[in-house]
This record gives C-alpha cells, structure tokens and sequence, in this order.
C-alpha cells in the first residue's frame, strides 16, 4: 500500500523527499486511522498543500504534523455537519473537566438540557434579552458558521459578576438588590441618550510611520534625556540642591540622580544595584548602590531616582534617602492647542457637562483558541446592547498572533479580512443599533497580526465611512485622551506583568503587606513613562526612536488603562511623591482578558462619577 501511495503522489506531481520509508510509513498510518484510500490521501494533501501555500512539490516529514492537523479537523467538520447535536470532546475539554479551578463554568460540565435554569444567586447582571434583539448579526454569523457547537456556546452562566469597587476602595460581592439599586441610580443619572465628548490629546506614532530604524545613537539619547529631564525637574523644586557626580568620592553629603541599572543579565537583586548617572553630571559613568540605610524601597531596572548619600571610597554610593516619584512640571502639561477634538460640537460644550460617564472596557483576545468565531466579542457587544455605556473601549490583540490557527496559517481567510469581517463588521452592527451616542475607541497591541509589530505603536489606518468616523475612534498605543473631561491613559504592552517580574522591594519591619498591583501602577505614574523598564521584556519591539513623544505621561490620568495577564483587578490608587508630598489619586484598570482557553474570561464595566471617591466598577466574568 506504501507503493500505491507513493504513485498517487507522482501521479499528482508531488515527490517524496527526505526518509521516504519513514514519510510513507506515517501516511500509510494516516490512510489506516481515518480509512482513507491512498487517493482520498493525496486530496486531501492538495488541498493542505494549497491552503498553506508550501514552497515546491517535495513531501517533507516536517510538513506532516500540520497535514496531520488538517486530517482531524476534517474529520471533526464532517461529524458536526452528521450530528447536529454531538460535540467533539479534545484534551483541552478533558483538561477543563478534571480542572476544579473553573468553578464559574460548572453549569456547562454536564449535559445541556433543553431548558437552562438562571442558577441561584445570579445577579440581574445575567439576564440577558433575546440574542435576536441584542446581536444585530447573530444571523448571519450563524449561517457563515455552519451551526458549529462549541464549548463556549454551551455554557450556562452567560455573566457572573465578579466584585464590585466602591468608595471605600474594597473589593465586595454584592448582593442582588445591592447590585439592582446602585444600577438604578447610575443609569437614571448617565443617560444613555447623551453623548460623551472625546478629545485625543497624544496618540503617537502617526499611522505610516517609519519604524525599526533606531539607531544606537536613539537608544543613547532616549536614556540620556529620561535621566537630564529628571535632574532638571528635581532642580526645580528647590527642595534637593543641585545634582551632583555620584562616582567621585566624598565624604560629605550629596544628593544624585540616576538609573537603577543591573549590574549582570540575571535579575535584579540588592547586590546588584548600579546607578547610571547622566553624560552632563556624571559622564554616563555607573556606581554600585548601597541601601542598607533605607528601610523601604521598590526598586526594577531603568527607575530613574533621585538619591542622597556619599561615596566615601569613590566604589560605592552608601544611600540615606531614596526618592522614586519625578517632580511633575506645570510647563509638561498639555497645551489645548494640542489637544485634538473628535467632535467639535462636543468640544465646544465639554464645559458645560459634568465629569460622569458610563463605559465598558475589554482587552483581547476576543476569540477562544479553539476557533476564531470571535464568540466573547459577539457576547460583550450584546451585553454592551442591553447596558448602553457612552464610551465603549476595546484594546487589542484582536488577530492574536498566538491563536493557534493563526501561528498553522490554517485560516482560509487574511489577517486584514479577518480583522474586518469578524471585529469592524461586528462594530459597525453595535453602532447601528444603539445610535450615534455611543462611541467606540479601539488600541492596538504588538500581537496583532495584522498590524505593524512595533512599540509605540501607530494606531489602526481604517478606512471607515464617513458616519462610523464620529463613533470608531482608533488611538495608537500607548495614548492619552479624555471624555467627559475625564483623563484615561492606555498600555496594552502587559507593563504590569514585566515589572512584576523584575522588581525588588523591601517593606519597614512590623510594616503591612502593600499593595502589589496598585505598587506597579504608581510606579508608571511616578516615573512619568507607560514603559519605564529597561532593557525591554522579551517579546516587546521596542523602537527608541519613536518613544520619546510617545512614552511620556505628563501627569497623572483620572484613569490608567493597563491590561494584563495578571488577576484582573480595578484598584483606586493613591500616588504619593515622597519630594513635594504631593498626592494624586487614579483608578487603575486590568480589564483582563475577553478570552482565556477555550472559555470566556473577563471585562470591566466602569461608571465614573466626578471623582475617584464615587466611582463604582464592576468585573464581569463571561
């Protein structure tokens, strides 16, 4: 039968190379497992072979796991289009099952049932109106489909309300008519027929820019004027004193400012400590830090701070005072000639209204990994169709560059007409529906594959008619804007798991446990950067040349947006700068992700009311 396979391949003008005793060994097991005659084979390799666009006619054994792959999905769309009501069960099925973790997918362990009961305890924020009402294009995403069943689909528990942030900052969950009344009030207070303002004031690169072209003369320059900009600053408070060279022994007090720096490639630790001062004070020279006079400290690579102490062997700079907040500039803030309005009606009546606003804010990926029907985009937008927030915020990745379909390159489809098919399809459904007073702003992430792969990274060049530009805003990453005169800075990069994973700190003794997440938070606030470490995680295409501009965060956001792989988490912060004993108190967001496995994960709904002391938010698990 290996020969009869090897003739249908040549008969079809394909070769074998390589081992071709092992390659017709494992076909010929192929053609036994799914009894397939050596002509239905060489079909079905075609077909493989035209989908994944292989350079020449060899079969090579590396081609033969991805052909393998091709096989089973077949046979999978086969038996769903046989069996209506079978689910094909795989190891990640088995995984989820034997996993006691998913407690909030338990209603879909067992067999449906024809009639699905609201499990009790569920808040109002699972009840959902007919999808037929809700998800303007549920149809037609059904027939494009073929009906397939999938995990996602045959859950029980569409929403589950997760915890609830009020004004004493503390993590609860609400009961029922908790949850019912604070509604009520919020949405009798946020008109969903009034439309928010929106003004963009950074979104930086421009769509088209010129990028990965940095030299290391940007890297230098970038680096050398995040240290002078910060010496400047603290010169300016006239609390400090002038900076002074660092690696010059003395014996007599001086206050430096510099970079925290590693002195290997290992991780930071209390030994490794190096202060990298600035070409103008300290000829870019590095000294080793000694903190063993400084009880509390929070400390990663490429922190900029200022430092007090003395060198008495001119080897180590022995600390006695650590100041981890830059002073904040009045001349840094954003002139409003900047600032770019979205509506000019809008612009010109944002004095007039209040800051209050309704949103809905979700980060990707927003399709499971076992297919890309895109189902928790379908399932937010729904649930956004019920709440009808003002400002709907969607941050990337949208095309995950790590869906497994999207690494086999076994989509039938561009990343571009994906992207536009399954997202802005699916966008331009949700503003038709609910009217001109919603808005949409969508922010880009390094792992969307149909998008420039650079950081900062220029937002998304759509091509939208010209009634959708007043609604889909698209902003680069990271942005700063504001609505309703509300303040929102945006990351997508996960800045919070990379700094997690390099800072050190040491707390007072007999001091409480702080508060991690909302630690790595002000950090972002207090070093006046999106991205303040350095070197860059792996993985994040880091271009010096554009970050300049782009990376700045003049003052602190009412709002900073950062989502992460991290718990999701909304956490009112209170940023402190230890200088000038100013105090600044921001909401900082992890959404989560819209789609973890082959399950949904999470999304947060937010009402801002004036301040952070009322604001309520609400995590939403799918």
């Amino acid at each position: 039968m290996e020969e009869e396979i090897r003739a249908e391949f040549e008969g079809s003008g394909f070769t074998i190379g390589g081992d071709s005793a092992q390659i017709l060994s494992t076909l010929l097991t192929y053609c036994v497992n799914y009894k397939m005659s050596p002509a239905d084979l060489v079909s079905n390799w075609e077909v493989y072979y035209l989908n994944r666009q292989l350079d020449g006619l060899k079969v090579e054994s590396s081609y033969l796991d991805g052909f393998l792959s091709h096989l089973q999905n077949e046979v999978k769309e086969k038996l769903i289009k046989e069996e209506t009501d079978l689910h094909i069960y795989s190891s990640n099925d088995v995984d989820m099952l034997l996993s006691n973790t998913h407690t909030d997918e338990e209603g879909f362990l067992g067999t449906p049932s024809t009639k699905q009961e609201k499990p009790h305890g569920e808040s109002s924020n699972s009840e959902l109106t007919p999808l037929t009402t809700e998800r303007p294009s549920s149809t037609r995403a059904a027939k494009t489909n073929g009906d397939r069943i999938t995990p996602f689909a045959q859950r029980v528990n569409k929403f589950t309300q997760h915890y609830v942030l009020n004004a004493d900052n503390m993590a609860s969950v609400p009961s029922k008519d908790e949850v019912e009344t604070s509604e009520d009030e919020l949405i009798r207070r946020i008109q969903p027929s009034q439309k928010c303002t929106l003004q963009v004031q950074r979104s930086k690169p421009e769509p088209g820019c010129r990028f990965m072209y940095d030299r290391m003369e940007d890297r230098f320059n970038y680096l050398e004027d995040r240290i002078g900009r910060s010496a400047r600053l603290f010169s300016a408070t006239g609390l400090c004193g002038q900076p002074a060279d660092a690696t010059l022994a003395s014996e007599e007090n001086m206050f430096a400012v510099g970079m925290v720096i590693c002195d290997g490639e290992g991780r930071l630790n209390e030994k490794s400590i190096l202060l990298q001062g600035s070409v103008e004070h300290s000829r870019g020279q590095r000294v080793r830090l000694d903190l063993k006079d400084i009880n509390q400290f929070s400390l990663f690579p490429g922190q900029v701070v200022g430092i007090e102490g003395h060198n008495p062997s001119g080897h180590c700079f022995v600390a006695s005072k650590l100041i981890d907040s830059i002073p904040v500039s009045v001349d840094d803030q954003l002139p409003c000639a900047k600032k770019q309005a979205v509506d000019h009606e809008g612009h010109q009546n944002s004095n007039t209204l209040s800051r209050v606003l309704s949103l809905v804010i979700a980060a990707g990926p927003f399709t499971t990994t076992d297919n890309l029907l895109f189902e928790p985009l379908q399932e937010l937008l729904s649930y956004a169709c019920r709440k009808q927030p003002q400002l709907l915020i969607l941050m990337g990745p949208f095309i995950d560059s790590d869906h497994p379909e999207i690494k086999k390159g076994t989509s039938d489809q561009s990343f571009h007409d994906i992207f536009h098919f399954e997202i802005l399809r699916k966008l331009q459904d949700f503003t038709q529906y609910l009217g001109h007073n919603v808005r949409v702003i969508l922010v880009p992430s390094v792992r969307d594959a149909h998008h420039d792969a650079v950081f900062p990274q220029p937002a998304f060049d759509l091509h939208l008619p010209e009634d959708m530009t007043q609604q889909i805003t698209c902003l680069s990453n990271p942005s700063l804007f504001s609505s309703n005169e509300i303040q929102f800075g945006c990351c997508t990069v996960d800045i919070l798991k990379q700094l997690s994973g390099d800072e050190i700190s040491r707390k007072p003794p007999g001091g409480k446990a702080a508060d991690r997440i909302g630690r790595l938070a002000t950090h972002i606030v207090k070093q006046q950067s999106y991205y303040p470490l350095y070197p860059p995680a792996a993985g994040v295409p880091m271009d010096f040349s554009l970050a300049k501009e782009a990376l700045e965060i003049p003052s602190a956001p009412d709002v900073l947006l950062l989502p992460s792989d991290l718990a999701p988490s909304v956490k009112q912060v209170l940023s402190v700068n230890e200088d000038t004993e100013e105090h600044k108190r921001f909401i900082c967001v992890n959404p989560g992700r819209l789609a973890k496995g082959i399950g949904g994960g999470t999304f947060v709904e937010l009402y801002y009311n004036e301040d952070t002391e009322k604001t309520k938010a609400f995590i939403m698990r799918i």
